[in-house]
This record gives structure tokens, sequence and C-alpha cells, in this order.
């Protein structure tokens, strides 16, 4: 069963919200076991007073408890900021969901409003397929333009057939060091210089290798991929220009026939989804700022709470404290056992809460890593359209076991992201379902910016105008993350063109483009 774009960024999105809740819980749970750890710190600290006042003299006990409550009151005060700066950050989170919920759905309803007036465009083109196909000028701009792209088309193929002979071909005289010293030297032509002495060595060389019979021959298989390219790029440049010109005229018709306002709605909804875009991406990073921010406070990292902490562990740890405890084992009174066995186990509990704090961290730094590449997957989702209402994926796994798994660190990130990618189709007469401006868009911009240029055609319904120059030539570019691949990392970043800089990251590239390929 397919799923169309729209529900399936619904789908990612719910994951993400599923990983955004479970991170704020695991640091609340981290930030309420640093604060029990200190609770038990000081339970200990008055079990020692306790003990003190049982086996030393009074100027002993003094001296001691006063080392301890002094580093106790100070922990007790760094406590309760601590909660307070927890309880801040906390409540910051919190409105940044809210405010990223409230953008998420707005950008849904931004959507809604394209999807629609996408349809009406859709069926007024449709009631201009008798004009168009009876009007001289469009129909002999049309057939131009199909002529330009086969002749660019055929082109780029004798380009890239010379680029691989140049590279194949070439091979021999790349690895022969004798030639490739001359050549590099310029020998045979006018700008090599060289001494007398050096001219002479290097005409023996050149007359062992039979220097100045190859020499033609590899220069010739290095020229010829350049002006080669340079001619395809003349021939890509009279499309883009005849491809404008068609869409003048599709643009006219159009509005002749009362679409402008369509036109018009629908770049207001695309210049809102950009603007929506930019607004979550600054949200989801300031979002990722202050669970940061939130991590380190549950986790104790604090400065004034680490350096409060530390001095309570210091005056519990001391070695006359020590020695107070030792001395209680060794004695077998009942007073004395009861509070050995009570700081026994209040260290105890100190163990297991430092064993789940671990493993709590550990899951906070799984959790945030798969977050982060999410929100690259969701990015790059964006980016190519793969959310547009006439996108859809013939493979529904990849919202149910497939997301599972990589959620589940079964998968990595280019593995997911590759299989939505090799599961995405267009629907019949959308831009990308047919017709010469695909191939071209591929041929010239394949793996950058999956956008056509922005005067592009209409989604004709039946691909009978705006495109249909070749049948076999239906295939939309698909350029990997911002034209560049990380292999098979699953590290976030890893390849992934989403910006990460602080609030202040735009998008280069995405959103939707006008329908019918304005």
């Amino acid at each position: 069963m397919s799923i169309r774009g729209p529900q399936a960024l619904a789908s990612l999105e719910e994951a993400m919200g599923d990983i955004r809740r479970e991170e704020d819980e695991l640091s609340k749970r981290l930030a309420r076991s640093a604060e029990r750890v200190t609770k038990i710190k000081e339970s200990e600290a008055e079990l020692f007073r306790q003990l003190a006042q049982l086996r030393l003299d009074p100027a002993m006990q003094g001296e001691l408890d006063g080392r301890i409550s002094s580093a106790e009151a100070k922990a007790r005060d760094m406590l309760k900021d601590h909660a307070r700066d927890v309880g801040a950050a906390e409540q910051a989170l919190s409105d940044l969901d809210a405010r990223r919920a409230a953008l998420i759905e707005k950008r849904t309803e931004a959507v809604a409003r394209l999807d629609e007036q996408q349809k009406k465009l859709d069926a007024l083109t449709a009631s201009l397929r008798g004009q168009l196909a009876g009007d001289a000028e469009f129909q002999a701009k049309k057939s131009q333009t199909e002529e330009l792209d086969r002749v660019a088309e055929q082109s780029m193929r004798k380009t890239e057939l010379a680029e691989t002979d140049r590279e194949e071909k070439g091979r021999p005289y790349r690895d022969d060091p004798l030639f490739m010293y001359l050549w590099d030297a310029g020998y045979g032509t006018s700008s090599y210089k060289a001494g007398n002495l050096t001219r002479y060595f290097d005409a023996m060389v050149a007359n062992l290798i039979g220097f100045q019979k190859a020499r033609p021959n590899y220069a010739m298989l290095n020229e010829i991929p350049l002006r080669l390219r340079e001619h395809a790029e003349r021939q890509e440049q009279l499309v883009q220009e005849a491809e404008a010109e068609l869409a003048a005229l599709e643009v006219a018709a159009v509005d002749g026939a009362g679409g402008k306002p369509i036109r018009q709605a629908i770049a207001a909804a695309q210049a809102e989804i950009e603007r929506l875009d930019a607004d979550i991406l600054a949200a989801e990073d300031q979002r990722d700022a202050a669970a940061g921010r939130l991590q380190e406070l549950a986790d104790g990292k604090d400065p004034a709470f680490e350096t409060a902490t530390a001095e309570l562990a210091a005056a519990l740890g001391r070695e006359d404290i020590q020695t107070l405890l030792a001395a209680a084992r060794q004695t077998r009174t009942g007073q004395d056992d009861t509070i050995v066995a009570q700081i026994d186990d209040a260290r105890t509990r100190l163990r297991e809460e430092d064993e789940e704090g671990r493993e709590l961290r550990e899951r906070l730094k799984t959790l945030a890593a798969r977050r982060r590449e999410l929100e690259d997957i969701q990015w790059e989702f964006k980016k190519q359209r793969f959310d547009d209402p006439t996108s859809s994926f013939k493979e529904d796994r990849l919202v149910g076991d497939l997301l599972d798994q990589f959620l589940r660190g079964g998968i990595s990130a280019a593995s997911y992201w590759d299989q939505w990618r090799r599961s995405q189709n267009w629907a019949p007469g959308s831009e990308w379902g047919a017709g010469y401006k695909s191939t071209r868009q591929s041929r010239s911009n394949a793996g950058s910016n999956p956008w056509p240029p922005s005067g592009g055609g209409f989604n004709w319904p039946d691909g009978s105008f705006g495109g249909g120059g070749s049948g076999s030539r239906k295939s939309r570019p698909s350029g990997g993350f911002g034209g560049s691949w990380g292999g098979g990392s699953s590290s976030g970043g890893g390849g992934f063109s989403r910006p990460r800089t602080g609030s202040s990251g735009t998008r280069k590239h995405g959103g939707f483009k006008t329908g019918g390929g304005f």
C-alpha cells in the first residue's frame, strides 16, 4: 500500500515527537537522580555526625561536625538553586516544543492550501489542452524546445563518452613517469624552458619513449572533452531560453483563462511554507540548545552544583571519617551497628543511583543522535519536495517496520533515507512525472538543486503539453544529500545538508515550487 508525501512527513513528525518526549522524560529522571544523590550524601553526613557523638570526645566531635555541616549547608543551598534551574530549563523546553508544534500545524495548513490550489490549476490546464493544441505559435515553440533538448542530450552523451575515453585511454600516458615528466615540462611546445644540458638529456628521453609521436595523441584526448563540454553547455543554455519562452506562452494562456489568482495563491502558499520551514529550523536549533542545557543540569554539570557536591563528598571521604567508620565496624555495639548499617545502605543506594545515571546518560546520548538524524532526514525530505501532495511512496513499511528499525539503530540514517528515495514516485502529469524538463534537469543539474527552473512548464494532465518530448525520459533526478552522500555513516550530519548554525540557519533550496511548474 502506498503512502502520500504529506502523510509520510506526518509519520516522521510523529516519530520525532516520541523521541523528544522520551528525551524530556529521561532528562527529568536524570535530574531527579542527581538530586537524590545529594540528599543521600546529606543523610550519610548526618549518620557520621551521630557516629561521632557516640565514639569521639566533644572537641573532636565539634571539629568534624563543623567540616561536615559547612559542606552540607553549601550542598543544600546549591540543591535548591539546581532544582530551580532545572525547572526553568524544563519550562523553556516546553515553550519551544509548543512553538514548534504551532509552526508544524501552520505548515500543514499551508500545504493543504497549496494542494487545493494545485488541483484548481490542474483542472484549468486540462481545459486548455485543446486551445494550445491548435495554437501554432505554442506548438512551434514546443517542437523547437524538444528538438533543442534532443540535441543537448546528444551533446552531453558525446561529452560523457569523450570524458570516459580520456580517463581510460589516457591512463597509460599518466602511468608513464617519463612521459608525464616531459608533458609537465611542456617539452615540444613554446612553454618549454630548460637549459642546454637539460634539453640535451630531455631530447634523449623523448627519443627513447617516442614522445613526439605520443604527445599529440594525449593532447587530443584532453582537448576533445573540453570542447565538447563547452558545446553541450551552449546547447543547454539554448534549451533553458526556449523553456522560458514556452513557459511565458503557458502563463499567458492560463492567465487568459482566469488562472492568475490561482498562480498568485500558489506562490503565496509556497512563500509561507518557505518562511515556516526557516522558522521550524530555528525553533529546532533553539530546542537542541535548550535540551543540551537541561541535560547538563540533569547530569549535575552546573559548576556551582558540582563544586558543592564535590566538597560534601570530600568531607565524607576524609581519612578521619573513614577511620571512624572502620573503628565502628570493629566493635560490636547495638547503636554502632545500626548506624554503620544505615551508612552501608546509603552507599549502596549511591552506587545504584550512579549506575542508573550512567544508563540514562547513554540512552540520552543515543536518543539525541537519533533525533538529529531524523531532523536531517526530515530536512532532506522537504528539500527534495517529497512532502508535495503529488509525491507518494510505494513502500508503506517506511513508516512502519523500517522506521522502527531506524529508531532502534538497526539500520543507519543513510540506508533509511536511501530507501525513501528508491520508493518515491511522482503522480502522472506532475512536473516531474514526464517530459523533457525532468531530463534536462537531470542532465544539467543532477545532485544539486532538485527544482526546475523558475519559468518551467505546467502539469498538463496527459503530458501532451509542457513536456512529453520522449516517452523514455520520465525519471526525476535524485540527488544525494545536498548532492553529496556521506556513505554509510549513521551519525548526525554525515553527508546531510541540513544547516546546523544555531538559530540563524536558513534553507538554500527546498519548499514548494509553484504548481504547474511555475
